[in-house]
């Protein structure tokens, strides 16, 4: 019987690794799964020409796992290393096996990662209105915290900022160096946290582009991994910051400004018209300065942490980020 007509499981739950013939099976169910719960007319219509399933099993197909109920794909999970940084998602299981431990049979082979990898501080995006998936993740050891906003507004004609680079433009020799100076940055926000990943996926994958901001000692004010368009995980005619950040210490607020018009900038020449950016409620600045220029809120959850402790979401943060 096919998957879309289960309404039970007569046969065992099986966990293996998410397969590249299993991504079109496993995107379908990420849209059902997620339209369903929203309760949208059309739930395999989605997310539109947004992927995550296809971007992120290709930057980790190690890190992709499937759920099958007689060889047949129920639900997928993914887990993402940013080095002292862990976290998962989408985790979905078709919307006909809800409440058949599905979930927490896919949540065992990313925590098994998180231990290989040794990130010291995990999380994850959740519906904070949702005691059911509250009561999961809790179960793992995460706790929810602050809410996060995830933001969008109109893309309009602005400056050109000084000092901004693409990492897509520089040469293969001058890469190592970018990452290099990126990791400098990152670790600077949080020990140990590394966004190479994320850097190198969107460039390898054409997702978009990654925003540098030099600074005038030969380091980086900041940057923004961003993906652009359709086939990504903007979709169409969105600019995504799934990753933003900036030096801490003294201007601080200052660059970030800088970093949010360098976004923009980039949104612009490629022609698209929506910026997307989500932030942190416990980066209380960076959400004030948001909404400032206009970015408003269009989807709210809340971030549940292991341990509970607030990682690099607290007040002197200027970072874009929601862990979806």
């Amino acid at each position: 019987m096919p998957a879309t007509k289960r309404t039970s499981i007569t046969a065992p739950v099986s966990v293996r690794p998410l397969a590249e013939p299993d991504l079109d099976r496993a995107d379908e169910i990420f849209r059902v799964a997620f339209g369903t719960f929203f309760k949208v007319p059309e739930p395999e219509t989605f997310f539109g020409t947004a992927d995550y399933i296809h971007t992120r099993w290709a930057a980790d197909p190690q890190a992709a796992f499937a759920a099958t109920v007689e060889g047949e794909v129920v639900g997928s999970n993914f887990a993402a290393d940013w080095g002292s940084v862990g976290f998962f998602g989408p985790l979905t299981v078709h919307p006909d096996l809800w409440d058949h431990g599905i979930g927490r049979r896919l949540m065992e082979p990313v925590m098994d990662c998180f231990d290989t990898w040794g990130n010291r501080h995990l999380g994850l995006f959740t519906f904070s209105h949702s005691p059911k998936h509250l009561e999961l993740y809790r179960r793992y050891g995460f706790w929810p915290r602050f809410l996060t906003a995830v933001m969008r507004k109109q893309v309009t004609a602005g400056v050109t900022v000084p000092g901004r680079v693409l990492y897509g433009e520089l040469t293969a020799a001058e890469r190592p160096g970018a990452l290099r100076l990126g990791r400098a940055l990152t670790q600077a926000v949080h020990e140990g946290l590394n966004l190479e990943r994320e850097i190198t996926a969107v460039q390898t994958q054409g997702l978009g582009d990654t925003v540098l901001l030099e600074n005038a000692d030969s380091g980086l004010d900041g940057l923004a991994v961003c993906h652009c368009g359709a086939g990504s995980e903007a979709g169409e005619d969105v600019c995504f910051v799934k990753f933003g950040a900036v030096r801490p210490g003294p201007d601080a607020a200052d660059r970030f400004e800088r970093l949010l018009e360098a976004c923009e900038q980039l949104a612009a020449e490629k022609g698209l018209r929506q910026l997307d950016a989500g932030t942190n409620l416990a980066r209380q600045d960076a959400y004030r300065r948001m909404a400032d220029r206009g970015f408003r809120t269009w989807l709210q959850g809340v971030t549940m942490h292991k341990p509970n402790e607030p990682g690099y979401s607290h007040a002197d943060a200027y970072v874009i980020d929601d862990w979806r």
